[in-house]
């Protein structure tokens, strides 16, 4: 297929999806340009989580295709969406998706942040044994895909005994485009149902668990086409009849990939629902906790190994965003930075833990909660409040930029989209100053990202380099030195606080 349109009236475009815990966004590209030509996202307000328990986190996949139709058909009013020509989807990580023999969903997905399968993961990782789980895992089972699935198994054998197939929700999604339940190894490795040793689905596991290996979609690669859309979804959608699905990626590795960050030592970071930092690596390495995770990045291939490491902060734009919900009333996110920049660095003593939305990796699966501590009533004020939130995810983002060290993820310089909580000026201000880091942020996000990967998979880009352009850099935000001891002040006194929390 050719990259450049011949024909300057018949465009040639790329489509990507990002399903996020919050909302479903959608991209167009131009293929030629790399520039946007539109953007939707659905619902108008934020996705809602059934927790039916304390630690629980559940969505519906039929949520996601409502919105994602909802999406391409704003889409679709702004252009012909059948010059689409490939399309390339992003998802939150980590989620269980089951389906029975006619591809219908058995229950909700158990998601990313939803913490059940804790004590599940904890026990596999002893029974194996650290050393032998680390060294084909690089990962405790942990609260991963693999183990929500051998909760189901165990609370729910009659629903178990009906699934046909698991999955995660980037393939979900792309089931009901394509009709085919097909997944990839680096999809696998970020449920831990990949073996790093053996190459291979990760029968160790699925042994321990008592789980058939047929349960597993067939692999594809992550760069190729995985099936073509339907003739049904492309009459409802206005898509042409076999649209190649060409690509898919969680959603941290897709972000990382939006970025350009393919290479050893290159990093990137997101600050939405949850904050991730996500380092490239060559190296097969491990954190002996399991406080930061080893995938299989986007791009690797046996003879050019490149492994992802990712630190997550489940409660990052969550925090900010409950405190928009129930403290900052009309004064939205742009009056709540304002008011927290009039704030001297360290609120005055304020230190909030950002830990509410379940258990956290980088605590070793501990759940402590949100938490605000020396709050003085004859002193501060809600303002001190928008201030220590920003703060409080800068610390805990840095307190597991410590443990990447270990693994050599050093913070030189660190990418990031031109969203979310770097929207705001103190959060950027505050990351560059308490890592030490340079942050580059750039016009794009991970449908963006998902749109130019597609290309690649379906060969009209021959290479990355031709995907990225359009790519450019908005801002850059480079650690103040002035500002650097008062951060690193304040960030002491907030990890005195998590340690006494931790019992440390």
């Amino acid at each position: 297929m050719n990259r450049v349109s011949t024909n300057p009236s018949s465009p040639m475009y790329l489509l990507g999806y990002d399903i996020g815990s919050s909302f479903i966004k959608a991209s167009l590209l131009d293929a030629d340009t790399g520039k946007l030509v539109a953007a939707a996202s659905a619902p108008a307000a934020e996705m809602g989580m059934i927790a039916h328990q304390p630690g629980w986190a559940e969505q519906h996949p039929d949520t996601w295709w409502e919105n994602a139709k909802a999406v391409t058909a704003y889409l679709r009013q702004r252009a012909d969406l059948k010059a689409v020509k490939a399309i390339g989807i992003s998802y939150q990580m980590h989620g269980l998706v089951v389906v029975d023999k006619d591809y219908e969903v058995l229950r909700p997905s158990i998601i990313w942040c939803d913490s059940r399968a804790v004590p599940i993961g904890e026990k596999a990782f002893q029974a194996l044994g650290p050393e032998t789980a680390l060294s084909h895992l690089l990962n405790s089972p942990g609260n991963f895909t693999a183990s929500k699935l051998r909760w189901v198994r165990e609370n729910e054998p009659d629903l178990y005994e009906r699934i046909h197939k698991i999955m995660l929700p980037g393939d979900y999604l792309a089931l009901r485009l394509t009709g085919e339940a097909v997944t990839t190894a680096s999809g696998l490795s970020e449920g831990i149902l990949w073996d790093f040793a053996e190459e291979s689905p990760a029968r160790l596991l699925l042994d321990h668990y008592g789980i058939r290996p047929e349960l597993l979609p067939e692999i594809r690669p992550t760069f190729a086409p995985q099936g073509g859309v339907t003739e049904a979804v492309a009459r409802e959608l206005g898509l042409t009849p076999g649209t190649p699905v060409s690509y898919r990626a969680g959603d941290q590795p897709n972000n990382a990939f939006s970025l350009n960050v393919l290479q050893p030592g290159e990093i990137a970071a997101t600050a939405g629902t949850s904050g991730v930092v996500y380092g490239i690596t060559d190296r097969k390495d491990y954190d002996r906790a399991s406080r930061v995770n080893t995938f299989l990045h986007v791009n690797h291939q046996p003879d050019a190994a490149r492994y992802g490491i990712l630190l997550c902060i489940n409660g990052t734009g969550i925090q900010n965003s409950w405190l928009k919900h129930h403290v900052a009333g009309s004064l939205g996110y742009d009056g709540m930075n304002a008011a927290a920049a009039g704030v001297p660095v360290g609120a005055e003593g304020l230190v909030t833990l950002p830990f509410g939305n379940g258990a956290e990796r980088v605590l070793e699966n501990k759940q402590l909660g949100g938490s605000v501590h020396g709050l003085d009533f004859n002193r501060h004020s809600a303002a001190h409040l928008y201030r220590s939130a920003q703060e409080g995810i800068v610390f805990a983002l840095n307190y597991g930029f410590d443990i990447m060290n270990n693994l050599g993820c050093r913070a030189g310089t660190v990418r990031a989209g031109d969203a979310n909580m770097f929207l705001s000026p103190l959060f950027g201000e505050a990351f560059a100053a308490t890592t030490g880091a340079t942050v580059e942020l750039y016009n794009t996000d991970g449908a963006q990202g998902a749109a130019r990967a597609a290309g690649i998979g379906a060969g009209i880009y021959g290479n990355p380099a031709e995907a990225f352009t359009g790519l450019r850099t908005t801002r850059v935000i480079e650690p103040r030195p002035e500002l650097r001891d008062a951060y690193q002040e304040a960030y002491v006194r907030w990890l005195r606080v998590l340690l006494a929390e931790l019992n440390v």
